[in-house]
């Protein structure tokens, strides 16, 4: 399946590409307090290791504010300011080297304030993410429209226009809830109203599990419609799992490529510790996880040859044993404690081999 994505502007965040055709980019945000350098640092450092490409931090007061050019400094990632209530703060993140904002102009107080912020960016052309939740809607839109879709991207198109008045056009959007259905047509409504570049995600998905099934269902219809630009898989749970998630979901809808696990269920006619053995596949596989690359661990005879030699490489399972396979040919036998050893050794041999 081809995705044609939506065409949108294309924004900067340092130097990662925000729409335009540029690719999805994964951001996740720190759960740490802002002001604690160390600990934030430390976030930092294992979301960029997990494969994060944008990271959000929370601004909650003076001090989270004067922390960021600290940890601009240190950031190997572009950092994301997120404000409410007072623009001062922004000012002060602003001051700070800060990426890009999240506001709310409808709750950053009066539109001089929002005059202020503008003025402080459009030197930088820092873009302004316009974040819309269902929770956070005017009343006189709610009255209006009821909890809906039109009443969402009302309430998003109203804060656009006010910096759009100010020749202010470095923008991205979400319009973000926990229902799948609301933020589903949320979404579609605002890419046929506008062509700024839209940050996917739902405001509380839930537990790890529950919160990865929720997202990836949201996430991926709107992105095999081909809109979003920019996604958060939000999870309670480390962040680095919501990146785990991401990665996943943008390789499985052709959006990214990367490593490429396929694995049968194991079922009563599997000899093979199956479970185990794609465990430690995709454990020893880790540090090639950006390689074009699809790899096979298959568990008896009726499915697994056949598949195992239309992967780049792959393990048919036998009876404490199994065949390995590089491009559809059988390289060997070997026991069931080595083949893991065998595979890797395999891969790193011969993944210059493309042909």
């Amino acid at each position: 399946m081809e995705i044609k994505r939506r065409t949108t502007r294309r924004i900067m965040i340092g130097n990662v590409a925000i729409g335009g055709g540029a690719p999805v980019s994964i951001q996740s945000m720190l759960v740490t307090r802002t002001a604690d350098i160390v600990a934030s640092m430390a976030q930092i450092n294992a979301l960029h290791q997990a494969g994060c490409e944008l990271i959000r931090i929370a601004i909650a007061d003076e001090q989270d504010a004067q922390a960021v050019e600290a940890l601009k400094r240190q950031s190997p990632l572009p950092l994301i300011a997120d404000i409410h209530f007072d623009h001062k703060l922004a000012l002060t993140a602003i001051a700070g080297g800060i990426d890009a904002l999240r506001i709310n102009p409808g709750n950053i107080g009066s539109e001089a304030n929002v005059r202020e912020i503008v003025a402080a960016v459009r030197e930088r052309m820092i873009p302004i993410r316009i974040g819309v939740n269902s929770g956070s809607i005017h009343p006189d839109l709610l009255r209006r429209y009821g909890l809906s879709a039109g009443a969402m991207v009302e309430s998003a198109l109203q804060h656009v226009h006010i910096l759009e008045r100010l020749s202010y056009h470095e923008i991205k959007i979400s319009v973000k809830a926990s229902h799948l259905g609301l933020t589903l047509d949320s979404y579609r409504l605002l890419s046929q109203r506008c062509d700024y570049p839209l940050h996917l995600g739902l405001t509380e998905a839930g537990t790890e599990f529950k919160g990865m099934i929720k997202s990836s269902i949201a996430l991926g219809i709107l992105l095999s419609e081909g809109i979003g630009d920019t996604i958060r898989v939000s999870l309670t749970a480390e962040p680095e799992r919501e990146i785990a998630v991401a990665q996943a979901l943008l390789q499985t809808l052709g959006l990214r490529r990367g490593l490429d696990i396929i694995s049968c269920p194991t079922c009563g006619r599997t000899r093979i510790n199956l479970i185990t053995l794609t465990q430690q596949v995709e454990d020893a596989l880790k540090h090639l996880a950006d390689m074009p690359l699809t790899v096979a661990v298959m568990g008896c005879a009726v499915n697994g040859p056949g598949e195992a030699r239309e992967a780049d490489y792959g393990i048919a399972g036998g009876e404490g044993e199994g065949l390995l396979f590089a491009k559809g040919r059988i390289v060997g036998k070997y026991p069931e404690q080595v083949l893991v050893r065998e595979l890797v050794k395999l891969i790193e041999e011969h993944s210059g081999d493309r042909s």
